[in-house]
This record gives structure tokens, C-alpha cells and sequence, in this order.
């Protein structure tokens, strides 16, 4: 099993940005993971670069996950081998681990056909089975910008209302600077529970996102974004910052300083800051007009591109307790 030492991060996610990889298969994001108490692996087979993270189920069973990946070279001259290499060494963790499934969330940057493992979604050789999972862990659809066009032409083309909203807040005061504080980040939480209770989503526990920022803020991949009006934080954006593409994560607003439009000013903060890095693209990070309307009516209002990805997969290495796992989560 060919598994990545920490004296080759640069070379990993060099190639992750060259072959347009996921954030989420970046080394930073495995270091998060592993503050999270997760076990990772990074794996790698010629022309393949993918990070396996393990969660942890009740009953000291588990499952492996690997979020937008593997990182497959965009010109590979036999991509299927390469893929059946990788699929070798996830084999030999799960059974290692004991692991009921290995579930993977695949790019919708490469061709994978009908099947992320191009192995289709019968009985595969060798025991496991691969199904089409009815659960997805990152959004399924989201929008992206385009911020190689001016700024002009950006704001030309956001919603009226939108764009009306920016300037309001602009008129009104409303200030956008980047933490610099722990109280900031307390506050920023507060925030964030106040906000899923409001729009009706779930929530990671406190820690998830501590350790994001300590881990992943102190290297500059995440920043936090704040909106002041007299002094005092109204709204709050997590975005992440990797290779061609920054991505809204997280916000929270104040409902009481709505009528400041707050949040429109700070989206267009974090877009500019990510036209000054250079970047080309701007992820608005999941929409879904029936689960969150309202944030995905705000976000629409940006005037992104819709993508969707390609489902889940499961490939299942032990039936009986997959059947029961699937069970557990219809019921609770």
C-alpha cells in the first residue's frame, strides 16, 4: 500500500491544483480531519492522488469516506487500472478496519460514466457490491462564479436586487474586515446558531468549527470574514481559499441589523478579496430550494453558474450490517 509521508505535501497538493481537485482533497483538509480525531490516509497509485478519511459509526463500526475524489491526472493513458489500483489498496483498509462501506463523492470535473469506480452497480469481482447511496454528505448542487471578469462587469450582472442591497449597506455604514481575535470566533458561532435555527439546518458541533479555524485559519487557508455596524459583528462568512477556487463554507447573520443587508456586502467582500489573490473562481457552496430556500434564493442572487455532481456510491464490503446501518438512519 502506497500511502504519502509529510515531507510531500507540496508535491500532493500541487497535484491536486494542477488536475483540479476538491479543497476537500487537499493535505490541509486531511490535517483538519485528523484534528477532528478521524484516522486519514492518503493514497496514491500512478497518475491518483486520494484522502480517506474513517467516521466512526456506534457499535465501534465505521465507514470509509474519500469527499470529491480520488484526484485523477486529466490526461492518463488507462484511467481504469489506475482507478483498480486505488480500489486495491481502499480494499485492504477496510477489511484492516473492518469497515461496512466505503462511500465516495466524486468530481463532477471528471468521466466517470455511470459509475465514479467504473466498475458499474452490480456484484463486483471479489465480494463487495456497489450501490447508488441515497445519502450525500456535501451538497449535490451549488453555484459558481466566474471572477476573471471585471468588477464592473460582475456587478453588472448580479441581481437587481442584489445589487441594490451591496449598495445599501455600503450607504448604511456596514463595515467588512477579517478576524483577528478569538472573541471574533465566539461571536461567529453564536452567530451560526442563531442563523441554522432561523434557515432550518443542521449544524456541526462548536468543536468542527474551532478546529477548522485554529487548523486551517493559522496555514491561511480559511478566512472569517466579519460585517461590524457600530462596532459590533452582525454577520460572519467562513471561505476557504485553494488553488483557482475560493468557497463560501459557512455564514451567520444578526436578524435584528436585517434590514442593513449585511450579508450581500459581505459575499461581495470575499469575492473582491478573491479577485485580488488572483483566483478564477468564486463556490457559493450547496443550494437546494427545497431544504433552504431562502439561501438559495440570496445565493442565486449572485448570478453563479449551477453545477451538480455526480451522486454518491457505496461500495459495500459487509451486507448484513450495511442493510442495518441504512435501517438506523430511516429511523432516527
Amino acid at each position: 500500500m502506497n500511502t504519502v509521508s509529510a515531507s510531500q505535501r507540496e508535491k500532493w497538493d500541487q497535484f491536486v491544483i494542477a488536475n483540479n481537485g476538491h479543497f476537500l482533497q487537499s493535505w490541509s483538509w486531511g490535517k483538519f480531519q485528523e484534528s477532528l480525531g478521524r484516522q486519514i490516509w492518503r493514497l496514491e497509485t500512478e497518475g491518483l492522488k486520494a484522502l480517506l478519511i474513517k467516521h466512526n459509526l456506534p457499535l465501534e463500526k465505521n465507514y470509509l469516506y474519500c469527499p470529491r475524489g480520488p484526484v485523477i491526472r486529466q490526461i492518463a493513458n488507462n484511467k481504469q487500472r489506475t482507478i483498480n489500483l486505488f480500489l486495491d489498496q481502499v480494499k485492504k483498509i477496510a477489511k484492516q478496519e473492518k469497515s461496512i462501506f466505503f462511500k465516495i463523492e466524486p468530481d463532477n470535473r471528471g468521466d466517470y460514466g455511470d459509475s465514479p469506480l467504473g466498475i458499474g452497480t452490480r456484484t463486483v469481482s471479489e465480494g463487495p457490491s456497489l450501490f447508488r447511496s441515497n445519502k450525500q454528505i456535501q451538497p449535490q448542487k451549488t453555484l459558481i462564479l466566474d471572477i476573471t471578469k471585471s468588477e464592473k462587469e460582475l456587478l453588472s450582472q448580479l441581481h437587481q436586487k442584489t445589487r441594490y442591497n451591496i449598495r445599501l449597506a455600503q450607504h448604511k455604514g456596514v463595515i467588512i474586515e477579517t478576524a483577528n481575535d478569538n472573541g471574533a470566533t465566539d461571536t461567529f458561532l453564536d452567530l451560526l446558531e442563531q442563523t441554522a435555527k432561523r434557515d432550518k439546518f443542521h449544524l456541526h458541533p462548536k468543536e468542527y468549527y474551532q478546529k477548522m479555524l485554529e487548523v486551517l485559519g493559522k496555514e491561511g487557508m480559511i478566512k472569517l470574514f466579519l460585517a461590524k455596524y457600530q462596532n459590533k459583528i452582525i454577520a460572519a462568512n467562513l471561505i476557504c481559499f485553494f488553488g483557482q477556487t475560493a468557497t463560501y463554507l459557512h455564514g451567520a447573520s444578526d436578524y435584528n441589523f436585517r434590514q442593513l443587508m449585511a450579508p450581500h456586502f459581505l459575499q461581495w467582500q470575499a469575492i473582491g478579496q478573491a479577485q485580488k489573490l488572483g483566483l478564477k473562481y468564486y463556490d457559493f457552496w450547496g443550494i437546494d430550494e427545497k431544504k433552504w430556500p431562502g439561501v438559495t434564493r440570496f445565493k442565486k442572487g449572485f448570478n453563479g453558474q449551477e453545477i451538480t455532481y455526480p451522486d454518491a456510491f457505496d461500495l459495500v464490503f459487509r451486507p448484513w450490517w450495511y442493510r442495518l446501518y441504512n435501517l438506523a438512519r430511516r429511523i432516527l
